[in-house]
């Protein structure tokens, strides 16, 4: 884990404001929302494996949306009432980043759609 100060270092500030303060991006701004090369999404703040391609959709909402993480063990699900709203906000398990929140109103196989933020994940290409 890193400091506050460690990460608004090493963070863009629209990366800050949504990792660490759980912040949203606006909608169709994001640098993922419409990317669809091969490879994996990782967490901008620690390099965690969190989701692959194959699983990324267009979910038509403007954030980047994904069926299914890498695994059950990369992300931590919380209940979220912020806004009037009950949600599932998902973080990273390694270092509690805000990713977005997840959703049962996905495709199939798993009905969930993992509703992230680009600025909380850092794309490599395979």
């Amino acid at each position: 884990m890193k400091s506050d100060d460690e990460y608004k270092k090493t963070l863009s500030p629209m990366e800050y404001e949504v990792t660490r303060r759980k912040a949203t991006e606006p909608p169709f701004t994001g640098r993922y929302w419409d990317h669809f090369a091969q490879g994996t999404y990782r967490c901008i703040c620690c390099g965690q494996p969190l989701f692959d391609s194959e699983s990324k959709f267009d979910a038509g909402c403007g954030w980047p949306s994904y069926w299914q993480a890498i695994s059950e063990d990369c992300i931590r699900e919380t209940k979220d009432t912020s806004h009037f709203m009950v949600r599932t906000e998902i973080l990273c398990s390694r270092c509690d980043a805000h990713l977005g929140h997840v959703f049962d109103d996905g495709p199939a196989p798993t009905g969930l759609r993992y509703c992230v933020n680009s600025a909380s994940v850092k794309f490599e290409p395979r």
